[in-house]
């Protein structure tokens, strides 16, 4: 659309509907248009615009961006972001980049950019703003009102402003909602929340998740290691973790390592280079299986019918564990689960598998018997499948809290490993019924 109304010059048409626009889907228009044609539109919208839609774009459009206009461009843009958002275009951008739009900001701007990037990565620090309402302890709520109404438009959200002592010591917090209720010479102390759960700067971005969750939070005060706040997260930013983190489990649950580029702009080298690795160690850990089959060869050779019953067994199983991990995942990311819940988890699974394991090897029981006419052979591979449901469950459900214990990612014991796993004990438990029921 934007394009079009560029090539018929119609460009007041073009204010009129940029003017009209969400931010947000003017950045997505961006993202269908030619870099050149994004530029021109680009410099047409207002400051304080331009600086929203920007912070939308992915960063290989705001890199495109910044390469084609001035360095007084650059810094109006910068200077008018949020300073989250600025501090994530700039992690995204390459060294090259990165020195100019530091160079181009003011002092005061680039010394607070370069103390948020000091902040680890996935920190709580690394996705804080600090631009927030602070309220003194003292003040009245008509005095709260005053600096509320004077730093109001700088600030990222105004729903919620932050009760300090002298000291910058977070003391509380208070909703807009409650000064607009009280009498305008009520003291702020007397109607703040005094049990405000902060975050710490060197958190773990994803509990911060879990929080915002639990409380039904909007906002949540970020403090330093002397309860002296220094900024605040956002429920934007959180969404934004929330998507970053299950878009991660998701990859490595399916075997690949995470990437943050979108699927139709990564190359196609970039996306063999994330599954290749896994794909070769899931086929080399298959040695296991065909040598657990070669093992049995003369059982095999004896009984050419068990040979049919291998896929199905080992397909049950896989499906099974994959069944009881992604819950047992979903549980853990969610704080559902612990992992001093293991116990309880075991028995609940063991008692789930039983149930599914009797019903699939009766319905497997009752085919085999009518198919292949072979009491015996129908015994075996029915049992031989509850076992396999059995040892599946078991084994899904175990491996990620064991993993959450040793502090690694429990995605990683997803359905890959996990049926890795199941299907070299689905074959021996297979293969030594069959020696034990079917021996002649």
């Amino acid at each position: 659309m934007f394009s079009e109304l560029l090539k018929s010059n119609g460009y007041t048409e073009l204010r009129r509907v940029l003017g009209e626009l969400n931010p947000a889907d003017i950045a997505e228009e961006f993202e269908e248009m030619e870099l050149a044609d994004a530029v021109r539109v680009f410099r047409m919208l207002p400051k304080d615009t331009a600086a929203e839609v920007f912070a939308y774009l992915p960063s290989d459009n705001q890199q495109g961006i910044v390469e084609k206009i001035k360095d007084s461009e650059i810094k109006s843009v910068v200077e008018e972001m949020f300073l989250d958002d600025a501090v994530d275009f700039i992690e995204e951008m390459p060294a090259s980049v990165v020195k100019r739009v530091l160079a181009n900001l003011t002092p005061d701007k680039r010394e607070i950019i370069n103390q948020f990037l000091k902040y680890p990565e996935n920190s709580a620090g690394s996705i804080m703003t600090i631009e927030y309402i602070s309220l003194k302890e003292r003040l009245t709520v008509r005095e709260a009102f005053d600096k509320i109404r004077a730093e109001g438009i700088d600030s990222e959200t105004i729903y919620t402003c932050y009760v300090t002592d002298s000291e910058r010591r977070l003391l509380g917090d208070v909703s807009v909602r409650a000064l607009l209720l009280a009498p305008p010479d009520a003291r702020v102390s007397d109607i703040m929340n005094a049990g405000v759960t902060p975050a710490v700067t060197t958190d773990d971005r994803e509990s911060i998740v879990g929080d915002f969750r639990k409380y039904g939070l909007l906002a949540m005060p970020v403090v330093d290691n002397e309860n002296r706040i220094v900024g605040i997260v956002t429920v934007d930013d959180v969404m934004t973790v929330q998507e970053e983190e299950a878009t991660e489990d998701f990859e490595i649950m399916a075997a690949m390592s995470p990437s943050d580029d979108p699927y139709l702009k990564t190359s196609i080298f970039t996306l063999t280079k994330n599954r290749l690795p896994w794909l070769l160690l899931l086929m080399l850990s298959a040695t296991f299986t065909g040598a657990i089959i070669s093992g049995f060869e003369e059982a095999l050779s004896t009984i050419p019918a068990l040979i049919a019953f291998i896929p199905m067994l080992m397909d049950t199983g896989g499906n099974a564990g994959a069944q009881s991990s992604t819950l047992i995942i979903r549980g853990m990311a969610l704080d559902e689960v612990e992992p001093s819940d293991i116990l309880r988890v075991l028995w609940k699974e063991l008692r789930v598998a039983l149930l599914c394991g009797s019903a699939l090897a009766a319905v497997n029981f009752a085919r085999i018997a009518i198919m292949k006419r072979d009491v015996i052979l129908s015994i075996t591979v029915s049992i031989s499948l509850l076992l396999t449901v059995m040892l599946a469950k078991t084994v899904g459900c175990l491996l990620p809290i064991a993993a959450k214990k040793l502090k690694l990612d429990p995605a990683v014991m997803a359905s890959p490993v996990i049926t890795t796993l199941v299907d070299a004990g689905a074959l021996l438990l297979f293969f030594g019924m069959a020696q034990a029921l079917l021996a002649t």
